[in-house]
């Protein structure tokens, strides 16, 4: 499936596959940023896998937990409205300051037209602010909803709150990533990145997700579940 003709007339657009984009974020990281940095943050993946948090998510079959959270712009968004429309992707982030999200958001974004032709609609849900989602679908030129799940109450249901690991939270601060700012709590809590695709009747179709921030699924397979489920 060639998506990225959808907007190539676009200048500065990037239509790399999101693998790429991910390397050259990693390649940068293991650049610039301090050895025992990077070894923080391998640890706090490395003990979310020894958990294994993504092998208990809300698996495909289950019934997704119905929502009613505010968007980027303050007004209310209801699942039920969603799906009473076709079937939804939800795709949950971290938040605006991740660069990982950024870029998985800005794929998705590519693909939306494809996703509506398919007769879905497509949500994030991160637990920063409203305003902070305000900033962020006005920076990137997101054309969908940006959801704020205050306290992580959604993302909880779904299976996929995580503690931000003491070290990792240090790391953290000293880089200006001011979680008890940007989510408006003090939990230091997060979810691990997932998508899913939910149909009309609430029932999970597809379900992706990873304790790693820095893997996420292909635009292009998420686009193949609407070619093999009818």
């Amino acid at each position: 499936m060639k998506w990225r003709s959808l907007d190539e007339s676009s200048p500065g657009l990037d239509f790399r596959p999101l693998r790429e984009i991910f390397a050259e974020r990693k390649e940068m990281i293991a650049k610039y940023v301090p050895p025992t940095t990077q070894a923080v943050h391998a640890g706090a993946i490395s003990d979310l896998r020894e958990q294994n948090l993504a092998a208990n998510i809300l698996a495909v079959g289950a019934g997704a937990p119905q929502f009613e959270l505010q968007d980027h712009d303050g007004k209310i968004a209801k699942s039920s409205d969603l799906l009473s429309r076709g079937r939804l992707v939800i795709h949950f982030i971290r938040g605006r300051w991740c660069p990982f999200c950024v870029a998985q958001t800005e794929a998705m974004n590519l693909v939306l037209p494809l996703i509506e032709n398919a007769g879905a609609s497509l949500v994030a849900i991160s637990p920063q602010t409203i305003k902070q989602s305000y900033f962020m679908r006005d920076q990137h030129k997101l054309r969908f909803p940006l959801l704020s799940d205050a306290n992580n109450k959604v993302a909880r249901q779904f299976g996929l709150t995580y503690r931000v690991p003491a070290a990792q939270e240090a790391v953290y601060r000293r880089a200006f990533v001011n979680l008890p700012f940007t989510n408006g709590d003090d939990s230091w809590e997060l979810p691990i990145p997932a998508t899913y695709i939910v149909d009309r009747d609430n029932t999970i179709l597809w379900a992706s997700a990873n304790e790693d921030y820095t893997e996420r699924p292909e635009p292009a397979e998420i686009l193949k579940c609407f070619e093999s489920v009818p």
